[in-house]
């Protein structure tokens, strides 16, 4: 199986300590304390090496001395992440740049969604960029990958989930919209939007109003506001 790159002190952490994955091993440049204690609690092997062995596998990255060797991220189906009750699920569309998926994923993981969902075509995947960017919440949030977005939403919605578009205006405003059951949210790239076929296949729209000169968000702030909105109801609910 092909083996791949994970950098960084809390990525490596993560990806030992949520299991999800196998670390073949662990290549430290600077003695990292808790990468050394969270490896040798999992029984994983650590090299010693030259901070240039670690650009090597990890070159022009911001790698902090330490990167590991790894099995091909886990990604899920989607059956798995809406097994849950209420699931809170985040839909990307058109997503590229690895830097938003990753603040998207730990956006994920601390307002506590089931997963993500990315297509296959015109999107990054999880790569060590992502995983990077996420600071390791990748390696605890499910993600899927769908061939068709637009099935995707449609088996949400088979499933009771409520499929909600982001759009810079036009939507119901955040604060207005019921978000505290199943629901997923579909979140385009900052140049697009979400796609028109996609759109067309959610219920409908929802909004974060701006009242400044610029008129949208980074995906991962849009995200993360929709996203802790829906766990502020649910707590209250």
């Amino acid at each position: 199986m092909k083996r791949e790159v994970i950098y960084g002190v809390r990525p490596v952490v993560e990806a030992l300590r949520s299991g999800r994955r196998r670390v073949h091993e662990v290549l430290d440049a600077v003695g990292a304390k808790e990468v050394l204690a969270e490896a040798a609690a999992r029984g994983v092997r650590v090299r010693s090496v030259p901070r240039s062995r670690v650009e090597e596998l990890a070159p022009g990255a911001a790698h902090q001395g330490v990167a590991a060797r790894g099995e091909p991220y886990p990604y899920s189906g989607l059956d798995e992440i809406l097994a849950g009750p209420d699931p809170l699920v985040l839909v990307l569309d058109g997503v590229t740049d690895p830097r938003n998926l990753g603040a998207v994923l730990r956006v994920a993981d601390g307002a506590g969604a089931s997963g993500v969902v990315l297509p296959k075509d015109r999107s990054v995947g999880v790569t060590a960029a992502a995983v990077k960017a996420s600071a390791g919440a990748s390696e605890h949030v499910r993600v899927a990958r769908a061939t068709n977005l637009r099935r995707a939403i449609d088996q949400m919605k088979e499933a009771g989930v409520w499929v909600y578009a982001a759009e810079g205006e036009g939507g119901v405003p955040y604060a207005k919209l019921d978000l505290s059951g199943p629901v997923a949210l579909v979140l385009g790239s900052e140049g697009r939007g979400v796609r028109r076929l996609v759109r067309e296949g959610c219920d409908g729209a929802v909004t974060v109003p701006m009242r400044g000169a610029v008129s949208s968000l980074n995906v991962s702030v849009a995200a993360a506001v929709l996203a802790f909105e829906a766990g502020r109801q649910r707590r209250r609910g």
